[in-house]
């Protein structure tokens, strides 16, 4: 009789230095205008938290050699993003705007394109999740308020943006693994979520008349403040296997970005490419 195999332990992807944030600019964004909406995070301990998607896209595309234009909802955060930039040696200005305000979104793309000198690139990094879960627990005026953020924002943005960006733009949205399989008992999320799919492939086709390109990165779990305060309201999202056996990085999210809004991804368009370890496709 054969031996049992002995079981082995845990595969847990190591860290590399993007993963962490520690590599070096390669100037890979040189001379670019980018306006990055929701490039400011959550705080939930000030002392432990890691960087969320946002900022680590802003800095990153700023270490890229971009001038960035920090969009949030939360000035003060955006300031400590366009700080960091700043320490850096990189070019950022701060514009405050609500998602959910159609006004706020037209001044936000016109002050961008005033400070930056021109728009050729945009990422739309906003998403609430409201209201208790399941259909229980949804009611018109949550569904409406994570509609009015999640999907009307952004097509609202891309509305006024298109216009303005220059031939051979970038869009990029960033929406979840929610959006593609079932998980965050949040309906309006979920739906959201799925919903930009929609609204991403119009925009492309708009904007392939002049060469601009629109995608989606859906990631999965990630190592955010905001990721930690889901994984507080929902426990068992914490205790979700991944097949790397950890959960991602904001600075793993931002090099996917990285690429779509880079040249090396001139050919790539309409598409959504999950960040997620192969959780969607493997698990």
């Amino acid at each position: 009789m054969a031996d049992e195999e002995t079981p082995r332990e845990r595969y847990v992807r190591p860290l590399s230095a993007e993963s962490r944030g520690e590599a070096p600019g390669r100037g890979r964004l040189k001379g670019r205008k980018i306006l990055i909406v929701g490039g400011g995070q959550r705080v939930v301990d000030a002392a432990t938290d890691p960087i969320g998607n946002g900022r680590a896209m802003s800095v990153l595309f700023a270490r890229e050699g971009a001038s960035v234009a920090v969009a949030d909802i939360n000035k003060a955060s955006a300031e400590e993003t366009t700080a960091t930039i700043a320490r850096e040696g990189g070019k950022a200005s701060v514009i405050t705007a609500d998602m959910a305000k159609p006004d706020d979104i037209t001044r936000m793309i016109a002050e961008a394109e005033k400070a930056l000198g021109g728009l050729d690139g945009m990422v739309l990094n906003v998403g609430i999740g409201v209201g208790a879960l399941g259909l229980a627990g949804a009611n018109a005026d949550d569904w409406d308020k994570a509609l009015a953020v999640n999907l009307r924002g952004p097509m609202l943005a891309c509305k006024e943006a298109l216009p303005k960006l220059a031939e051979g733009s970038s869009i990029i949205f960033i929406s979840s693994i929610a959006g593609l399989v079932a998980g965050s008992r949040l309906p309006s999320y979920d739906a959201s979520k799925a919903a930009l799919g929609g609204l991403m492939r119009h925009v492309a086709l708009e904007g392939a008349r002049r060469g601009i390109r629109a995608n989606i990165i859906a990631p999965g779990l990630v190592d955010t403040p905001l990721g930690r305060l889901a994984t507080q309201g929902r426990p068992s999202r914490g205790r979700s296997p991944t097949p790397f056996g950890r959960q991602a990085t904001g600075w793993e999210i931002a090099y996917a970005a990285l690429f779509f809004m880079s040249d090396e991804a001139v050919y790539v368009n309409a598409q959504i490419l999950a960040v997620d370890s192969g959780m969607t496709g493997i698990s």
